[in-house]
């Protein structure tokens, strides 16, 4: 004990951590691109209603903010969106607006232009995962039609430009002697002549679900990423080539049980692709025509990450021949690969952990590094020096680090008999301490085919600084250490998760760390249904917190958005009635005996509002305590600052009551 410290009470501590600090941070940085000694990189504004801007770093380092309200870089597509600008070099940058889903022309200096045509309804055409490239934009596009979604491969000339590919013909798919299938369907449509631009074409359709548009480089060979219902992209995807001259169409790589990400053309006649056919999210290199991709470097670790929001790239082919990849299990890490040797090694720079996106002009490479005691940040390294400079942080002011949390990897044992992994994130003031084991929180994440990683997070700051542990859990199910783990939720949701979190509460109190009366579960999404089933099926929890979690499997998959929409076949099974009962929150809640807290924003449309007030209207109607709070205009994610600071304050307020502090 330091002579500084006093003997408080846990959740009582001292805390320089406040709610407005938590709010203001959060800025979800994302998708960096870097062309010479410039940056781009995308991020929110929480205190403007969570809007997403475009930020630009120039040569002298000055940083500025691209798009001022009401302009917002969001796409909507899968609704959870990816990649919403492409630079234009030269000319400014291309963009996805929130409001109309549109695409805009951002010249340099001037006021953004529509690229596609005002939708005949609202947010019915959508894009994503832009590329520029010969004078045009390709995306994936995404068409709603009275209740029917598609998708489609398509592109958009920019102003002034007369460059690009020639459509082929309308008139349907022919493929080579090596296609597998004619799905694909390469098309010349128009839908409406804009100023400044040229029509949208669509060139490939047939696939329920598209990625990665890309090009060769001698602009002959479009090279994506598709798969269909029922699967996921980290269940079964295939990456498929058109030559763009005849239409023809083949498969590279990928099938109904491999999941293929991330194409990128090495030169005319071979692509970088990754593939998990070994197991792992692993870097391959195939040929256009002929033979199986061939691994450049097989190991027993991630090279990728699931493919939630698209337009991510993992990895980045640097000038000298050689691959900067991430890699890792659990945290990933940077490294230069050197394909011709299969040799891989680590860069030195001081962050423990990468989002996997990186970007390199072939020189200089950008992405977003963390570490426990370093926020989420735009990094840029110079790979000929090894330099590291820091452009922008996650969050703003960050505590003392004698106020944040040691963070450790740990490893605990399953009820089902088989090894979880998880971060803890013990309680940590310089200002006080608590008598004996103190209270904990167990964190279940989202997906829930996700992951936790082991970054400085102020949220869990929040709590470890005020005296309530965290314990972050990568329950069987979660990315980040094989398919095979990923693969233990097949079935198994609501089974393999809950023992899981009843495993960590329990492992919590064994190692003398947690009070057991005194540990909760909190979790959003697919977090939030692990977080009401466990608390229906397990007394080994003091309370629960549910963000937006889903707690009626039927209805979910009914009034879900498309990408989800046959999830649950996976996760538990297709339409079961009697399966379902023995599996969702609202069939069992009879079981609940805890307090229970639901936050729910009242937009989601991934899952619809009705999920948590069903769930806290049986709560109700069984006497069980509940607080069920909503807020307007929120979807699924709490992006405005004053959302974030008052469930934050509210959860605080709800672990103090049900820990008797």
């Amino acid at each position: 004990m330091s002579p500084e410290q006093v003997v408080l009470p846990y959740a009582t501590w001292p805390s320089p951590v406040s709610t407005s600090d938590v709010a203001r941070s959060g800025l979800r940085l994302g998708f960096p691109m870097v062309l010479g000694d410039e940056v781009w990189w995308t991020e929110d504004r929480p205190a403007e209603g969570g809007r997403t801007t475009i930020v630009h770093r120039d040569a002298d380092g000055v940083r500025r903010e691209l798009l001022t309200a009401p302009w917002s870089a969001r796409t909507r597509v899968h609704e959870y969106g990816g990649r919403s600008y492409a630079v234009v070099p030269g000319q400014g940058v291309v963009f996805a607006n929130f409001t109309d889903q549109r695409l805009y022309l951002l010249p340099t200096g001037g006021e953004p232009r529509p690229l596609t045509p005002e939708p005949t309804s609202p947010s019915a055409l959508r894009y994503a995962d832009l590329v520029v490239r010969d004078g045009r934009v390709w995306c994936v596009r995404e068409r709603h039609d009275d209740g029917r979604v598609s998708r489609s491969i398509m592109s958009v000339a920019l102003p002034g430009s007369s460059s690009g590919p020639s459509p082929v013909p309308p008139s349907g798919s022919s493929s080579d002697s090596s296609s597998g299938s004619s799905l694909d369907s390469p098309l010349g449509s128009s839908s409406g002549s804009l100023s400044g631009g040229d029509e949208p074409r669509e060139w490939i359709t047939g696939h329920d679900f598209y990625a990665f548009p890309t090009l060769s480089p001698d602009g002959e060979h479009l090279a994506f990423v598709c798969w269909d219902h029922p699967r996921m992209p980290w269940n079964g995807t295939e990456l498929r080539v058109c030559r763009l001259a005849d239409g023809a169409s083949w498969t590279i790589a990928g099938g109904t049980d491999e999941s293929v990400l991330a194409p990128y053309w090495r030169d005319e006649r071979s692509l970088y692709l990754i593939s998990d056919s070994s197991g792992w999210w692993n870097l391959y290199l195939a040929e256009l025509h002929g033979g199986a991709p061939r691994a450049l470097h097989g190991e027993d670790e991630e090279f990728a990450g699931p493919l939630w929001q698209l337009g991510a790239m993992p990895y980045a082919p640097l000038d000298d021949g050689s691959v900067a990849v991430l890699h890792g299990r659990g945290n990933l890490r940077l490294g230069v690969l050197d394909p011709a040797h299969g040799t891989l090694k680590d860069l030195e720079v001081p962050y423990d952990g990468w989002e996997p996106v990186l970007a390199t002009d072939g020189r200089s490479l950008v992405g977003i590094g963390y570490g426990p005691a370093t926020p989420r940040s735009i990094v840029r390294i110079d790979i000929a020096t090894g330099r590291t400079r820091e452009l922008h942080r996650d969050a703003g002011q960050i505590p003392d680090p004698a106020y944040l949390p040691p963070v450790r990897a740990v490893e605990l044992w399953g009820r089902s008999g088989r090894d979880a992994h998880a971060f803890l994130y013990p309680p940590a003031n310089p200002e006080a301490r608590g008598e004996g084991p103190a209270p904990y929180v167990v964190f279940v994440h989202g997906g829930p085919t996700g992951q936790s990683v082991g970054a400085l997070d102020l949220e869990k700051a929040f709590f470890t600084s005020r005296g309530i542990g965290v314990l972050d859990l990568n329950y069987g199910g979660s990315t980040g250490y094989g398919r095979a783990y990923r693969e233990r939720l097949r079935g198994q949701w609501g089974v393999v998760d809950v023992e899981d979190a009843v495993a960590a509460a329990e492992w919590l109190a064994d190692e003398g760390l947690a009070d057991p009366a005194r540990i909760a579960i909190r979790g959003g999404s697919a977090g939030g249904w692990t977080v009401m089933a466990v608390c229906c099926t397990s007394g080994a929890f003091a309370g629960g917190v549910s963000y937006y979690g889903v707690s009626a499997l039927a209805a979910f998959s009914a009034t879900t958005h498309d990408f989800e929409s046959r999830y649950v076949d996976w996760l538990v099974g297709p339409q079961d009635p009697a399966l379902y009962a023995t599996r969702e929150p609202l069939a069992l809640v009879a079981g609940v005996t805890c307090p229970m807290l639901l936050l729910q924003g009242l937009s989601d449309p991934v899952v619809p509002p009705e999920q948590s007030q069903a769930f806290a209207d049986a709560l109700a109607e069984r006497g069980v305590p509940c607080t069920y709070l909503t807020f307007e205009g929120e979807a699924h994610g709490f992006r405005r600052a004053e959302t974030r600071s008052a469930a934050l304050a509210t959860e605080l307020a709800f672990y103090q009551q049900i820990f008797h502090l």
